[in-house]
């Protein structure tokens, strides 16, 4: 028995929005949820961006690793949460218990194409700050998540 809701933010890459996503969860919501990220098709590593951005607001996301979500459908998630469509349209199928939400954010390395550093940079500080806003809201949307789950 756990006293915290196990959630898993997928994306395709798992380089950038499930990455900040675990970032948020673990800095803003840690008493109530032991969160993860992966990807349908995982990079090799967190976008540097994305990293600058988090480490902005003092969230370290440097450290964090990326992993294929077929690592996960054995664990004990409770919620999966996908953040980008093409995520919700190629994500193997977790075991009915599981919670699934789809919630998209636009994708920071495909709109910063061609940008100068700056711009692209907004686009991250954006998205990261729309994340947060999502993730700091999760804890109202599940009340029962910090207390004993049977």
């Amino acid at each position: 028995m756990s006293d915290k809701l196990n959630v898993i933010f997928i994306c395709s890459g798992n380089s950038c929005r499930s990455q900040m996503a675990e970032g948020w969860a673990r800095h803003l919501c840690s008493d109530q949820f032991r969160a993860f990220s992966a990807g349908t098709n995982p990079h090799q590593r967190v976008d540097p961006l994305a990293i600058q951005v988090m480490k902005e607001v003092g969230v370290d996301i440097a450290h964090q690793e990326t992993h294929a979500v077929d690592a996960f459908l054995a664990q004990d998630i409770d919620l999966a949460i996908t953040v980008c469509d093409d995520a919700a349209e190629s994500c193997p199928t977790f075991p009915s218990r599981v919670r699934m939400i789809h919630h998209p954010f636009d994708d920071p390395p495909r709109l910063d194409e061609g940008k100068e550093e700056e711009e692209s940079l907004g686009i991250y500080r954006r998205v990261r700050d729309e994340i947060r806003a999502y993730v700091d809201q999760l804890p109202a949307l599940f009340p029962d998540a910090g207390a004993a789950r049977s």
